[in-house]
């Protein structure tokens, strides 16, 4: 596997899944396995856990979009920083939609193995995201 490949792996999942142009990718680049570190309590490991996810991130923020600003790969490692836009519309951790926009900045890293997404660790900047919602104060 060359890292181009698991490149192209991760942008098909972020481009295709994450932005909602094509959610059955995930079943194609996630393995049934595969375990989300970063992921709430109890998440279901797999394309199952991750589309929960983006299933509650999406009900609140429907117009989301994750942007790739950069990407770098080494091994079955691939790490990359999008900036990550939406306007929320729709209750958001308990908290009611407040109608503004935001963009906040993420740094993900992913392993490969066999073609598949095996492992996930995630970081969104969600002090700045909540911040730009006024849901928190500086």
């Amino acid at each position: 596997m060359t890292t181009e490949r698991n490149k192209e792996i991760v942008r098909r999942m972020v481009e295709e899944g994450t932005n909602g142009t094509n959610p059955a990718v995930l079943d194609e680049v996630i393995a049934p396995d595969a375990v989300d570190h970063t992921g709430p309590p109890g998440q279901v490991p797999g394309p199952e856990g991750i589309k929960q996810g983006l299933e509650g991130f999406r009900s609140a923020f429907p117009d989301a979009k994750a942007t790739i600003e950069a990407m770098v790969a080494e091994g079955d490692m691939v790490s990359y920083r999008v900036t990550m836009r939406g306007t929320n519309t729709g209750p958001f951790m308990g908290m009611p939609a407040t109608g503004k926009a935001f963009a906040a900045g993420s740094l993900t890293l992913v392993r490969i193995a066999d073609t598949k997404v095996v492992e996930h660790w995630s970081y969104l900047d969600s002090g700045s995201m909540m911040r730009q919602l006024g849901l928190a104060s500086r």
